[in-house]
């Protein structure tokens, strides 16, 4: 979640060291290490599956309004609900419409699933009261994006307006794509940067286990994630592979000089946000924004800046894993364990490490082309990623074994894993499993995935 700007940190920048600090801020002893999970997920009518508008009897705004009943607090924009929190988690809105969970920090994945089943249960109660659904998929299968309305929020015009400058497909990604992502924990800049890289090299496993976006506009779009597809022609200047990462000189400062040279989207002031696209943090620092000469920027400023910029892996005061398709229920408690299991053993993390550590930004480069066509048969070297995933599974689960985070059954968090497992041994995504059916029992029509897999 974004955040609501200006209720936040209104302390003057007079210097990158505050950047560097904000970012060194997130370090944490490992007792204190947790995961958020957040997902998204499209609503529809049933009586058409297209996009909900926000306004109306069976809206997102309904929505919103009957997920009160359970103890949600509205967050408010010009009028609009457009937020909901409680407990450290909150509910948001993407542009089109996209239901956004942002979990609270957890202690293990058995929380995080509880989290994300009450969550979906509570969505489910209000959304049949409505005559709607709700479904995890990466793509929306058949609405096109010039159906889909847009929500409420000032920052998402500014937005719209300034994609088609930088590419053909940011607002495909605005308006009609889902996701699911795991934020976690370090403990120092060391720590964080070994993370980094084993994370960013290892995004395409995660996009190739959880592809689930083979439709575009009704029909096959040739891709196993488009949405995956999609952030290759977002916006070069904020998405894509981040080369310096697995350089020397890697650290804090170096990731604050990426932030910095992304342009600006907006700023938020006396509650409306204003367009600033394409300009220069690094002249706001200065006091040199166009149209605002003199004004410093507030670390509130920075934090909405930050969440700007779209690698696959993004540093806040934790890690983001970004890589992954919205999916079915089932599923969504998949990556925190897949991300905790890799990243959160010394050991394990090591292992995965010397898995990646002779991959060149060639190989980087040409995974991050063709994974989302190929998923699981795209190549490194003389392997497939499919014999990768099993590879990243087993230590993923070593990892879990060795937290030893148990249900009252006795139970280890490995059995998240059991999804992933059977993709990797079958070779088989859902993406494949979704053309399949619409080449033989759906007769060439997207529409039964909305009977089949709605939440």
């Amino acid at each position: 979640m974004a955040g609501v700007p200006g209720q936040a940190n209104q302390t003057l920048i007079e210097s990158k060291a505050q950047l560097v600090e904000y970012i060194e801020s997130g370090n944490k002893p490992k007792e204190y290490w947790r995961v958020g999970t957040e997902h998204e997920k499209f609503g529809f009518s049933w009586s058409d599956k297209q996009a909900l508008p926000y306004d109306g009897p069976a809206g997102i705004q309904a929505v919103l309004n009957g997920m009160g009943r359970f103890g949600w607090e509205p967050v408010s924009e010009d009028g609009h609900v457009i937020a909901l929190k409680q407990n450290g988690a909150s509910i948001t809105l993407e542009p089109g419409g996209q239901f956004e969970l942002s979990g609270a920090p957890l202690e293990s994945i058995w929380q995080t699933c509880d989290e994300v089943n009450t969550h979906l249960t509570q969505v489910q109660e209000v959304s049949r009261e409505l005559g709607i659904g709700f479904i995890g998929l990466g793509m929306t299968p058949n609405m096109r994006r010039e159906d889909v309305p847009m929500m409420p929020k000032g920052r998402y015009e500014i937005m719209r307006r300034y994609m088609p400058k930088v590419g053909s497909l940011g607002l495909d990604m605005m308006f009609r794509t889902c996701t699911v992502q795991a934020n976690l924990d370090y403990s120092s800049e060391a720590d964080m940067v070994k993370k980094f890289r084993v994370s960013l090299a290892l995004q395409p496993v995660a996009t190739a286990l959880f592809a689930n976006s083979p439709f575009t506009d009704g029909k096959p779009n040739g891709y196993l994630s488009w949405r995956s597809h999609i952030w290759e022609d977002t916006d070069p200047d904020r998405c894509g592979v981040l080369p310096f990462v697995f350089e020397d000189g890697m650290g804090y400062e170096r990731y604050v000089d990426y932030v910095l040279d992304v342009p600006m989207y907006f700023i938020y002031r006396d509650g409306r946000y204003i367009d600033v696209a394409g300009q220069s943090f690094r002249d706001f620092m200065n006091g040199r924004l166009p149209g605002r000469p003199g004004e410093l920027p507030t670390m509130d400023d920075w934090e909405q800046h930050m969440t700007t910029v779209f690698p696959e892996v993004r540093l806040k005061k934790f890690l983001e894993m970004r890589g992954a398709d919205g999916g079915p229920w089932k599923r969504l408690c998949a990556l925190p364990a897949l991300w905790v299991g890799l990243l959160y053993d010394q050991g394990v993390l090591d292992a995965a490490w010397d898995l990646v550590k002779d991959w060149t930004l060639e190989d980087h480069n040409r995974l991050r082309s063709d994974v989302p066509r190929l998923a699981l048969q795209a190549r490194i070297g003389d392997e497939t990623i499919q014999d990768v995933s099993k590879k990243v599974l087993a230590l993923a689960s070593e990892g879990l074994r060795r937290r030893a985070r148990l249900d009252y059954k006795g139970d280890d968090e490995t059995g998240f894993l059991a999804s992933l497992k059977h993709i990797a041994e079958t070779g088989r995504t859902q993406a494949d499993d979704l053309l399949d059916a619409y080449n033989t029992r759906w007769n060439g029509s997207v529409l039964p995935v909305f009977e089949e897999f709605a939440y």
